[in-house]
C-alpha cells in the first residue's frame, strides 16, 4: 500500500490530495473553488469505479488483507444481538484466533463461529494473527455440536491465511482437528451458512467451511494456499505471487463459475473497509434470505444436498469429458470426439 492506500489506487489518492488542498486554500465559500472541488470529486468517484470494476486477482487479495477490513467480531457486533461468547475446547485451552457463541439475528436464535484477526499488533499477538491452533477448531466444533443439540442454525465466518503450523500445534493434532471438523460439519443436522469475508486460506479456512450455502464477499479470496506460498512452491520466488493468484482461480467470480460457492455478496465501492454499515446491511440481508430458504428444506434432504454439493467439487477433466460425450452421443446418436466435446 502507498500512503494509506493500495498502489493501484494512486490516481484516486492524488485526486483526494488535490481536493484536500483546494478545500484548505479556498477562501470562504468561493463558487469557483466549490465547482472545482465538485468536479474533482466526480472524477475521483468515476476513476474509483473504473479501477474497482476491473481488479486483478492479486489486487483482490490485497483488498482481502486490508487491516481495516471488518472481522468476525465486527459483523457480530453490528449485525446480531445478545451475543454470548463461549470459550475453550474443554481439553487444552481457549484459542483466541477463533470466536464463537450464541446470538440473535433479527430475533432469530443462531450459533455463530468465525476466525478472528487483530486490529493492531497487541491484538494480533493475542489472536495469533488469525491463525487457529487445533484447540480453536475443537472449540468451534464444540459450539457447533451445541447448535445441533438445540436445533439452531450455524453461521460461520472464514477469514484466515491458514491454520497455525507451529510444532506445538502439530503435536496437539492440527491435521486431525481439521479433518474431524470436516467430517462432523458434513453431518450436523442443522442449516449451515458459510461466509468468506476476507482470506480463505487452505484447510485452516475449510475446517469451518462445510455448509449448505457458501457466500463470498466480492473482494475476498478462497484458495488451497496463499499466492505467496504457491509461488514459493512452484517457482521458488514469492515475488511471483500475482502470477500465482491468477492461476489459482481464487476470486469469488472464479469460484462462483466453478460451482465452489453459491453467491457473491457485493461490497461498497472501494471495499468493505470503506463502509461497515453498508457492508453489514448487504450481508445481513443475504444471510437472512438463505436462512429462510434453508429452513424450508427437511433436514434429511438438506444433509443429502450438502453431501452432493461437496462430492461434485473438483471433478477431474477426464470424467467431465466422458459425461459430456455421453450426453452428446445420446442427443446425436453417434460418438463425439474430444474436440467436439
Amino acid at each position: 500500500m502507498i500512503n494509506g492506500g493500495f498502489d493501484f489506487e494512486q490516481p484516486i489518492i492524488e485526486l483526494e490530495r488535490q481536493i484536500e488542498e483546494l478545500t484548505k486554500s479556498s477562501p470562504g465559500e468561493s463558487s469557483t473553488a466549490s465547482r472545482e472541488i465538485q468536479n474533482l470529486r466526480r472524477k475521483a468517484k468515476k476513476i474509483k469505479r473504473e479501477i474497482y470494476t476491473h481488479l486483478t486477482p492479486w489486487q483482490r487479495v490485497q483488498i482481502a488483507r486490508h487491516p481495516r477490513r471488518p472481522y468476525t467480531l465486527d459483523y457480530i457486533d453490528l449485525m446480531m444481538e445478545d451475543f454470548l461468547e463461549l470459550h475453550g475446547d474443554r481439553n487444552f485451552a481457549d484459542d483466541r484466533a477463533i470466536v464463537g457463541g450464541l446470538a440473535k439475528l433479527d430475533n432469530r436464535p443462531v450459533v455463530v463461529v468465525g476466525q478472528q484477526k487483530g486490529k493492531d499488533t497487541k491484538e494480533n499477538i493475542l489472536r495469533n494473527f488469525g491463525q487457529p491452533h487445533p484447540e480453536g477448531y475443537r472449540k468451534a466444533l464444540r459450539i457447533m455440536k451445541l447448535a445441533e443439540r438445540f436445533g439452531k442454525p450455524i453461521i460461520s465466518f472464514l477469514d484466515a491465511t491458514g491454520a497455525y503450523c507451529g510444532i506445538g500445534a502439530e503435536e496437539r493434532g492440527q491435521g486431525e482437528a481439521i479433518a474431524r471438523n470436516l467430517h462432523e460439519m458434513a453431518n450436523l443436522r442443522v442449516p449451515i451458512i458459510v461466509i468468506i469475508t476476507g482470506e480463505g486460506g487452505s484447510g485452516g479456512a475449510l475446517a469451518l467451511g462445510v455448509g449448505d450455502r457458501i457466500l463470498m464477499l466480492e473482494n475476498s479470496y478462497y484458495s488451497v494456499c496463499s499466492p505467496e506460498a504457491c509461488a514459493a512452491i512452484l517457482w521458488r520466488d514469492r515475488n511471483r505471487a500475482p502470477e500465482a493468484a491468477e492461476a489459482l482461480c481464487l476470486t469469488a467470480q472464479d469460484l462462483l463459475r466453478l460451482g465452489i460457492i453459491d453467491e457473491i455478496v457485493k461490497e461498497p465501492l472501494g471495499g468493505a473497509h470503506n463502509d461497515y454499515q453498508e457492508m453489514v446491511r448487504t450481508l445481513k440481508t443475504a444471510i437472512i434470505e438463505n436462512l429462510d430458504n434453508l429452513s424450508k428444506i427437511p433436514i434429511d434432504e438438506l444433509l443429502q444436498q450438502r453431501y452432493v454439493k461437496f462430492r461434485r467439487m473438483g471433478v477431474p477433466k477426464e470424467i467431465l469429458l466422458k459425461k459430456i460425450r455421453k450426453l452428446k452421443k445420446d442427443e446425436k446418436g453417434s460418438p463425439i470426439s474430444d474436440e467436439e466435446s
